[in-house]
Parts: C-alpha cells; structure tokens; sequence
C-alpha cells in the first residue's frame, strides 16, 4: 500500500510539475512577445495578469491582500514539503512473513528493526545501534548503522552482525534474503587532562 502510495505522489507531483512549467513557460513566451495561442489570455508584453481594477477592487479591505499573500505562502512550504517527502526513502511499516497456511502475516517493521538493533547493541565493542529497512514488504532491505567503541575490531564486528543480527531477523521473518548495508563509525572521545 505504501509504495502504491508513493507511486501515486510521484506521478502526481511530475503532472503538477509539468503544469506548473508549461503555465510558466507560456507566460514567459507572452511577456517576450513570442507568438502564444489564440486562446491564450495574455499574448502581450503590456498585457498583466490583474488589471488595475482587479487589483483595486479589494483596497478597503485591509486583510485581503496579506490573507492571499500568507495563503500562498502556505501552500508554497506544503508544496515543497511535498516533494521533499517524495525524495527520502521511506521506512517500511510492516514485513510481509510467509507463516506456511497461505495466508501469511504482517510483521511490523519498526518491531524488526528493534530486534536487529538491539541484537548489534549486545555486541561487544558496539557503543550504539541504528536499524532501519527499506524497500517493498515481500523484498525489505535493512541500514545498520553501528557507532564501535576505540577496542571494536571492525571485520569481527561487521562478521558478527551479518552471521547474527542479520540472519536471525531474516530467518525469523522467512525472509529467502535480506540485503543490508552496515555503517560502521568510530566513538570520538574528547582528549582529557591528565595530571
């Protein structure tokens, strides 16, 4: 359901996109005195998009003009937090598990991750453990991010990870893979004084 979701955002973001450029780019054509079609409302370089009057006609009113300018403020941010939601990758809420009857069951996703971060956690040399998973319900792929203390061996702890953490949650879940990217960084300690 999510990804059909986000499918949909995407195509309607592209066709309010191309609205948006063939609009814009129709109005910059007229006002460079390009050739525009007939029907077109504007096809000149002295032709505005409110007349004096349009503009005029509201005046008395105080609010009016503040109230449509802060309106399309607002919908500029919705607009722009819109597709900047359509950029991030999106955490999986569940995981679709084979429970061997056909009917399967759902595994939720936040549950799966608490499991595979808690387990990298217990590892010895792991200060603190991220997990996240991505990708479609039936197919999930997992981010761990690991924050190893100065004495963690990176190749042991990586090894411990994938034949631990990793494959206890796939085989949990039923899952035939789980592709995983692991980041590995290093606890900064400030310098102290010694006396």
């Amino acid at each position: 359901m999510s990804s059909m979701r986000s499918t949909v955002n995407r195509v309607l973001l592209a066709l309010a996109g191309l609205v948006l450029v063939v609009v814009g780019g129709a109005v910059l054509a007229a006002g460079l005195g390009a050739s525009v079609p007939s029907w077109w409302p504007w096809d000149g370089k002295t032709d505005v998009l409110l007349s004096t009057a349009d503009r005029q006609r509201w005046r008395d009113d105080g609010w009016w003009w503040p109230t449509v300018i802060a309106a399309l403020a607002v919908l500029v941010v919705l607009a722009l937090w819109w597709f900047l939601a359509q950029l991030r990758r999106g955490r999986l809420a569940d995981v679709l598990v084979d429970s061997g009857d056909g009917e399967g069951a759902q595994l939720r996703g936040r549950a799966l991750e608490g499991v595979v971060a808690g387990e990298a956690e217990a590892l010895d040399g792991v200060a603190r453990a991220q997990a996240m998973l991505t990708g479609r319900r039936t197919a999930p792929r997992a981010r761990v991010r690991l924050l190893l203390e100065p004495h963690a061996a990176p190749l042991g702890t990586l090894n411990a990870v994938a034949d631990g953490a990793l494959r206890h949650a796939r085989t949990s879940a039923g899952l035939d893979a789980l592709p995983a990217e692991v980041r590995l960084r290093a606890v900064k300690h400030r310098a102290e004084r010694v006396s």
